[in-house]
């Protein structure tokens, strides 16, 4: 028995120092990243765009659209949505393979002004530092505005507003139900939900989109229907 113990000791202390480990190498990969270019710089930049579109210029059926597809207790986290994440990783563990991110929409954010270009699990740690950073400096609504603005579409469209203008040839604050929640579902998957790729898919996700926001109370039934067999 204390053989077995003393192993057990031995291999949580093993994987206390990998945490440890991994846990320093993610500071320093955002320590890094923050001092090459600020958090406040970055905000800055994005918001000084041409097509930065405000919380206020935007359809409430697209924000509730997206909140309730990728992030429904937005408002109610610190950034990290706990629940989300857990099940996420029994999704995936049953599934074999990544399904499921699990990702909130201030993780999203932080992903997009500073690890676009990485698709490795090792930059969820510092992503996960920047995620805190912005919950403490920005509102919720600044952070969806963020969100909405670096978002990709597809197409070559970065932003709601151009997004809105290259699909519907309107601005955000025009879009309707059927439009707000086709766009909510395209960033998921841009190459295959993009509805000029391949409508049949886009609409099945826009489907799904609509499904979340009947159940979370967005929408009624009777918008659902309405909006599910719109031409």
């Amino acid at each position: 028995m204390k053989a077995i113990k003393k192993l057990v000791l031995f291999i949580l202390l093993i994987l206390i120092i990998i945490v440890i480990v991994i846990l320093l190498n993610g500071y320093k990969v955002y320590s890094e990243a923050i001092e090459k270019t600020s958090i406040e710089d970055k905000v800055s930049s994005i918001r000084n765009d041409t097509n930065f579109t405000s919380i206020n210029n935007v359809s409430m059926y697209y924000k509730n659209a997206v909140i309730s597809v990728e992030d429904k207790r937005f408002y109610d986290h610190f950034g990290i949505d706990i629940f989300s994440l857990g099940r996420a990783i029994m999704n995936n563990f049953r599934a074999k393979e990544l399904v499921e991110g699990g990702s909130t929409i201030s993780q999203q954010v932080a992903k997009n002004l500073y690890f676009i270009t990485e698709d490795s699990f090792s930059r969820k740690i510092p992503e996960l530092f920047v995620t805190l950073d912005l919950e403490k400096k920005y509102s919720k609504d600044e952070i969806f505005e963020l969100y909405m603005n670096t978002i990709y579409f597809g197409e070559g469209y970065y932003g709601i507003y151009e997004a809105s203008q290259g699909y519907y040839k309107k601005d955000p604050a025009e879009l309707n139900l059927y439009e707000a929640s086709m766009l909510a579902g395209v960033p998921n998957a841009p190459s295959v939900y993009a509805p000029t790729v391949n409508m049949d898919l886009a609409t099945k996700r826009q489907k799904k989109v609509l499904q979340t926001m009947l159940k979370n109370g967005y929408i009624s039934q009777e918008e659902y229907d309405k909006t599910i067999n719109y031409k």
